[in-house]
Formats: structure tokens, C-alpha cells, sequence
């Protein structure tokens, strides 16, 4: 008879560690179940600056290890497998591993959510030396610098507005004639007078020797091309949410994010949604740990009723 495990975190990044911290320390049996390394899309970031108690800055990797270590102190297992399938409306839950079916008690699903990429050549090995997804993580790394943004909707708009206060100069790269961001965005960038949009425009070539140099930009109207001169480049064109695997049992927004509100609590009982996969107005490496924090201690009070 396999044994049930108190609390099943599916997802190893800082939601899911810090979950599995504070379900540990609570005495609960925790498996954190995590398909590659600890830390999720942390581990992607030679350079992180912005997280509390770290002052000289930590790479991603090492983060994430530091993270599940710190869980594993209080007893936390951790199980490097991928989930296959989960059924959740059931007692208890069971989740199909390619290592082995897992059952819980409760579940906290902290899969994240990954940044959409250009797709353009070179865009992978040039991430973190002038190419970045997160403009509140790296935009200091460019201060008095020239970048550019790409996108047109609310991330994009956000991410060029806190750029231009930052940056000597930022391109918005925008493939339509309209910013899709919502209208709060519009009269701001306007009149910042370091912003300037590069309207019915796309990204065709990344221009770099050991990091990124520049950007060839095309005219999707009449296929002019110009080439910008950049220290940075922000792809900001969405998310899309790890959901594929929930859906149809773990009620969904439009947009493919759990819908959880600061409980995290889904609409499953014993069912909690942790870090970048809910939906929310932030997704920083500090609010996953805080939504981690939370899923334990609502997991633990749901199941000690």
C-alpha cells in the first residue's frame, strides 16, 4: 500500500520551496515534485538583485538551491520526475509521475508560468547577456543605457515606462499601429521624451558579438529595415501559465491562469495554486515565496479541519 503524503507541491520553484518549507516545519510529510532543477525559471537569471536578505545579489541557480535545501532541512522530499496527469477531485488526490503514481491529502500547484519568447535565432544563448523577460528584475543592469521593448500590450507598456526612468533611451517595438495596453498606459508614454515606438514593426535578427549589440527591425508595411544600436532588449509579449495539465478540473481565467485569490485557494477543496500560475497583478520571485507561504498554511488549516 503506498503511502499518502500530507501535502504534494507540484512545481520547484520559490512558491513551491518556500511551500514546502513551511509545510515541513509544520510537521506535515511534503514531496515537492519538480521536473528539472530547483528554482524554475529563477535558474534562467545570472543575476538577481531585487530579492530581500540578498544584497550582493545571487544567481538564479543558486537561489533555487539554497531554497530546497532550506526545505529539506525540516524533512521535505523532493522527487525530480515529471507529472503526467493528476486527478484532484478525488480523496485522496493522485498525480501520475513518469517515476510512479503519488497520492496527497492536499496539493499545492506551483508549475509557474513562462515567458513567451520571439523565436528569433540566437534569442536562448543570449539571455542574460543583453536579452531579458523581466524589466522590475534586470532594468537597473541598464541604467543611463539604450533598450528597447518589445510588445504592445499592459507588460509591455509597464515594463517601458519603468525603463525610461532608468534608461538614457527606450525603443517599443510593437508589431500593430495601436498599443493594446490598456489606455492608463498610453498618455504616460507619449510624453515621456526618451520613449519612442517603432509602430508595425517586428524583431527579424539579434545583432551581437559575445552579448547583445543591436537589433534589426523590419517594417511589416512596407518592409523597410533599420537597425537599432542597443544595450538591452525586453521581450515582453505575455506568459503563458503551465494549466494544461489541470484543465477542465481547476477552474481557469481567460487567459489559462488558476483562478486563486490571496488564499490561494482553488475552487477544488484541498487544492491551492502558488507563485506565477494564478492569476495576479505581480510576478516576482518575492511574491511566489509569499504565495507559498500562504497555500501551507491554508493546506495545513484544511487539513487539521
Amino acid at each position: 500500500m503506498e503511502s499518502i503524503y500530507d501535502i504534494v507541491i507540484v512545481g520547484g520553484g520559490p512558491a513551491g520551496y518556500t511551500a514546502a518549507l513551511y509545510a515541513a516545519r509544520a510537521g506535515l510529510s511534503t514531496l515537492v515534485l519538480e521536473k528539472f532543477s530547483a528554482g524554475g525559471q529563477m535558474t534562467e537569471t545570472p543575476m538577481i538583485e531585487n530579492y530581500p536578505g540578498v544584497p550582493d545579489g545571487i544567481d538564479g541557480f543558486s537561489l533555487g538551491d539554497q531554497m530546497k535545501r532550506g526545505a529539506e532541512r525540516f524533512g521535505a522530499e523532493t522527487r525530480q520526475t515529471e507529472v503526467l496527469s493528476m486527478t484532484l477531485t478525488e480523496s485522496p488526490k493522485s498525480i501520475q509521475t513518469d517515476s510512479g503514481t503519488v497520492l496527497a491529502r492536499a496539493v499545492i500547484l506551483a508549475m509557474g508560468a513562462v515567458h513567451r519568447h520571439l523565436g528569433v535565432e540566437h534569442e536562448q544563448e543570449l539571455i542574460g547577456r543583453g536579452v531579458g523577460y523581466c524589466a522590475a528584475c534586470d532594468g537597473m543592469l541598464y541604467r543611463g543605457k539604450t533598450v528597447a521593448v518589445v510588445g504592445g500590450g499592459n507588460s509591455a507598456a509597464s515594463d517601458a515606462l519603468l525603463l525610461s526612468k532608468l534608461c538614457k533611451k527606450v525603443y517599443v517595438i510593437h508589431r500593430r499601429d495601436t498599443l493594446r495596453a490598456t489606455r492608463i498606459y498610453h498618455d504616460p508614454l507619449m510624453k515621456a521624451e526618451n520613449v519612442e515606438i517603432l509602430w508595425d514593426s517586428a524583431v527579424r535578427e539579434l545583432l551581437f558579438d559575445r552579448k547583445l549589440e543591436g537589433v534589426r527591425v523590419e517594417n511589416l508595411k512596407n518592409g523597410e529595415e533599420t537597425t537599432l544600436s542597443l544595450d538591452g532588449l525586453f521581450i515582453s509579449i505575455g506568459r503563458s501559465p503551465a494549466t494544461e495539465i489541470v484543465a477542465g478540473q481547476v477552474e481557469l481565467d481567460p487567459f489559462g491562469y488558476i483562478v486563486a485569490d490571496e488564499s490561494t485557494k482553488t475552487n477544488l477543496p484541498g487544492v491551492f495554486a502558488a507563485g506565477d500560475i494564478r492569476e495576479k497583478s505581480l510576478r516576482q520571485i518575492v511574491t511566489a515565496a509569499s504565495d507559498g507561504a500562504v497555500a501551507a498554511h491554508f493546506a495545513e488549516e484544511y487539513l487539521t479541519v
